[in-house]
């Protein structure tokens, strides 16, 4: 079993900024439940060698089973993820805008979106997955995946904005002002709202309480023991109450509610958390 955060080549960093390597292996017998796969800052490409998933939003008829690889824009909402028994995965998490510079898609048209990578690249997608299959060592897929990366990226004649690194500057500093970070870009609020919302597909307010919720729901994984108001004070909420606004916003539920359902969690039958 793996869950595990990779830093990729230099060649690559300023298109990626982790790769994600997931393989959960159960026993047949096991019923596995669904993960509650929270919002998070990033956008997302993620290959499936093997084990795919089916995909639901909450109050959506709508199933999405993977193919190879789908492409994950900006999301605000939870989406429901069944794994099969033999689950691996591996995701390219990008540097805020590079997906949009890569792909030359708005990023809106990906908000809250899954995509199958195929409709966008073609069958290159289904021939990196099957070397994928064929790779021994999580090394030789993360070798495989930045070489075809490292091909695209060359290709990307689309500039790197200034408001790109003012994102990249709040997945470090979140606990700043939104007036602070528009300073040190230099741009009009409008400006820069605008071109926020064309890199990340949210704008930049909502950015940041997904950080800030993604560093709390990461926290209590790793620290179980902390009581909520020390982890709301940590991440940059005024209070608990503050903290429990934004979980019901992204969640639909309390912290303690949500905590309580994240624990019966695939991960968690392999004694993994996400932190």
């Amino acid at each position: 079993m793996l869950l595990n955060e990779i830093i990729p080549h230099p060649s690559i960093a300023e298109y990626v900024r982790l790769f994600r390597v997931i393989h959960f292996v159960f026993p047949e017998t096991t019923n596995i439940p669904a993960k509650a796969y929270t919002p998070r800052p990033e956008h997302c490409l993620q290959f499936f060698p093997a084990g795919k998933n089916r995909i639901t939003y909450t109050g959506s008829d709508k199933i999405i089973t993977t193919k190879n690889a789908i492409f994950s824009g900006q999301h605000n909402v939870i989406n429901n993820r069944q794994m099969e028994n033999n689950f691996l995965s591996v995701q390219v998490i990008f540097q805020p805008g590079a997906l949009h510079r890569w792909l030359g898609i708005p990023s809106v048209q990906l908000t809250n979106m899954l995509v199958d990578a195929e409709d966008i690249l073609g069958n290159k997608i289904a021939l990196i997955n099957e070397k994928l299959c064929y790779a021994k060592t999580y090394d030789e897929m993360i070798q495989l995946i930045g070489s075809f990366l490292l091909e695209e990226f060359s290709k990307i004649k689309k500039d790197n904005h200034p408001v790109n690194a003012i994102c990249k500057l709040m997945l470090k500093e979140e606990d700043r002002s939104l007036d602070w970070f528009v300073k040190q870009a230099y741009l009009s609020h409008r400006q820069f709202d605008r071109k926020f919302y064309d890199s990340t597909g949210v704008n930049p307010k909502d950015f940041l309480k997904i950080i800030r919720f993604d560093k709390a729901y990461r926290m209590k994984n790793r620290f179980p023991e902390k009581d909520w108001l020390s982890i709301a004070l940590h991440c940059g909420y005024y209070d608990y109450a503050h903290l429990s606004k934004a979980y019901q916003l992204f969640t639909g539920h309390t912290p303690p509610e949500f905590f309580k359902i994240d624990t019966m969690a695939p991960e968690r039958l392999l004694g993994i958390a996400e932190t």
